[in-house]
Formats: structure tokens, sequence, C-alpha cells
């Protein structure tokens, strides 16, 4: 009787941490620590030495940029002409081209064609 119920619950128990395992909660790129601050043009330069190392380097982190906006778009900012921001709702704040910012975000890669760092669920520091 005993080993019915416990071959019964080990699918159950796998059927679970396999559920946990693969939906996990989205992490909240706003609200973590960032793991490394730059100005653009260190984060730049970085990857202009070694795209391939800086990008193994810092993919999947929270990084903070500071620089100039170059262009402007409801949804995205570019910084010093090679930083890609992506935020994840509209931005509602006024913001111009050469104003001076801080932006968090998640490092998703480097865009060789277009020479860019991307970033996504990017947040405008104070």
């Amino acid at each position: 009787m005993k080993k019915k119920l416990i071959i019964a619950l080990i699918p159950i128990l796998i059927g679970v941490l396999i559920y946990n395992y693969v939906y996990k909660d989205h992490r909240d790129i706003e609200t973590e620590k960032a793991e490394f601050s730059f100005t653009s043009t260190e984060l730049s330069n970085e990857f202009a030495v070694a795209p391939s190392d800086s990008e193994k380097k810092y993919l999947n982190k929270t990084i903070e940029v500071k620089g100039d906006v170059t262009e402007v778009n409801t949804s995205n900012i570019v910084i010093d002409g090679n930083i890609f921001c992506q935020f994840l709702n509209p931005i509602k704040d006024e913001i111009k081209t050469n104003q001076k910012l801080t932006i968090k975000g998640r490092c998703i890669g480097y865009d060789d064609l277009l020479e860019e760092i991307k970033l996504d669920q990017c947040s405008i520091k104070p």
C-alpha cells in the first residue's frame, strides 16, 4: 500500500518541481541593484576593444549608464549614439536630446551591424 502511494506521489512531485522551474517570477530590473555603473564612453570603449568578452561579462546583468541623449522615441532612448535603451512602457517624462541621464537596464547584447549596446527593461534614474 505504501509503495503504491509513493509511486503515485513521485510524478506529482516531479511535475510541481518542473512547473516551478519553468514558471519562475520575472525579474524586476527597476528594483534590482545595478551590478555595474559606467559612463557611456567607458562602456562603449570596453565593447569596442573586446565585444565578445564584454558581452559575456555583462549579458543579462543589471547596469547603469550615464550619458547624453542623442535620440528619443516613445519607448526607447539612444545614449551617445550607441547605447540603445528599450523601456517596457512608453516614456512619460519630457526628455530632450543632449540631456544628461542615468539609465538602468538589463544588458541584452551588442549589435555588430549597428554597433550598438542593447539594454532592455530600462528605467530613468533620478
